[in-house]
């Protein structure tokens, strides 16, 4: 560990540490779940304005998914990204989202 000069009689015992430039772990292991295991629920926020649609959680492979979004894309006709094991669409297109996934095989939670 670093001296930083910051540190005012801090005690840093029991594991804790000061050096905040470590990186943090992201390699978690993702269990993978056909699409008819999947529960997934949408959430719709506003960004800069605009409406996003995210559609959460996925279980599957990073492979996967980026052809499930890649697919979503095209027969919707908007945006959309990869974040954290979910996707996040451009527009407020929920009820289009959830059509073309059941059609896919993809379930949803009851409140849909």
């Amino acid at each position: 560990m670093r001296e930083n000069l910051f540190e005012m009689g801090a005690d840093f015992g029991n594991g804790w540490d000061s050096d905040n430039l470590q990186k943090i772990d992201k390699s978690e292991k993702l269990e993978i779940k056909d699409s008819n295991k999947h529960r997934l629920y949408f959430a719709k926020e506003r960004r800069r304005g605009k409406m996003v649609t995210i559609v959460k959680p996925f279980y599957l492979c990073k492979d996967d998914l980026r052809y499930l979004l890649k697919t979503l894309k095209k027969q919707l006709g908007t945006g959309g990204t990869i974040k954290d094991n979910s996707l996040e669409f451009q527009g407020d297109i929920s009820s289009k989202v959830h059509d073309v996934l059941k059609s896919l095989g993809y379930h949803f939670n009851s409140s849909q």
